[in-house]
């Protein structure tokens, strides 16, 4: 069952790649396009020489952000496959369906809202290239200790449920997990890299489409994923 869960993750993956490479397309790649004329001017203004293309502009924005987005979707929802398999029968009494949405939901906020608060995607042209490293690595660390305050949020919410009840015991352990992130986002360094003459509607657009591409992968995984386990009754239905 483990393999054809996985399959069908994958499958949602792919297809919530395509979607998102069409959304990124139209919405993201122009504030790309102006981000990069934007350092060209920078440039000339210093009197530099633009710096060659390994890869054509083409191709980055065609070629290689389908296989970019559509590698992404496989391989997060076969993990997201994965992670319904294990969750599925252990969070209580809950449907294929529900369960995969708000599985969804719960690995947007983790893997998306929650280091992007903090550390938020920009555009070509705004950040210092000796620093991408250091901004690389407290990225992934503020993703990292998202997932672990989640899974331990959820934890307190089931020891919790017995004594509070569910509805109550939810409300503890997302207050939890709200005051850890917060406490930890304002612990850690704040990165401002952004040229004071960079346009703010770009950059402001530029996020929003991030923003937007995430929201269109893991909602189409999360319902996709969970419509065809439940036609395909690849696990047993739950009141």
């Amino acid at each position: 069952m483990v393999g054809k869960l996985l399959m069908r993750g994958m499958l949602a993956g792919i297809a919530a790649g395509l979607l998102t490479f069409a959304f990124a397309k139209v919405v993201g790649e122009p504030q790309v396009d102006q981000a990069i004329s934007f350092e060209a001017k920078l440039d000339a203004a210093k009197g530099e020489a633009p710096e060659p293309e390994i890869v054509s502009r083409h191709t980055q924005a065609g070629l290689g952000l389908l296989t970019g987005v559509v590698t992404y979707g496989a391989a997060f929802g076969g993990l997201f496959a994965l992670t319904f398999a294990y969750a599925y029968g252990r969070v209580g009494r809950i449907a294929a369906r529900p369960l995969a949405a708000w599985l969804a939901l719960a690995a947007f906020v983790t893997l998306v809202i929650v280091p992007n608060i903090k550390y938020p995607a920009n555009p070509p042209s705004v950040g210092d290239p000796e620093t991408i490293g250091y901004r690389t690595g407290l990225f992934f660390l503020m993703i990292a200790i998202s997932i672990a305050t989640m899974v331990f949020s959820l934890n307190l919410r089931r020891h919790l449920s017995a004594k509070l009840g569910q509805w109550n015991a939810s409300i503890v352990a997302g207050l939890v997990f709200i005051v850890i992130i917060a406490a930890v986002q304002l612990g850690l360094p704040v990165i401002n890299e952004v040229p004071a003459a960079f346009p703010a509607v770009v950059l402001w657009k530029f996020r929003v489409a991030a923003i937007g591409m995430q929201v269109i992968m893991w909602t189409t995984i999360g319902l996709l994923f969970g419509a065809w386990v439940e036609r395909g009754a690849l696990v047993g239905s739950r009141a």
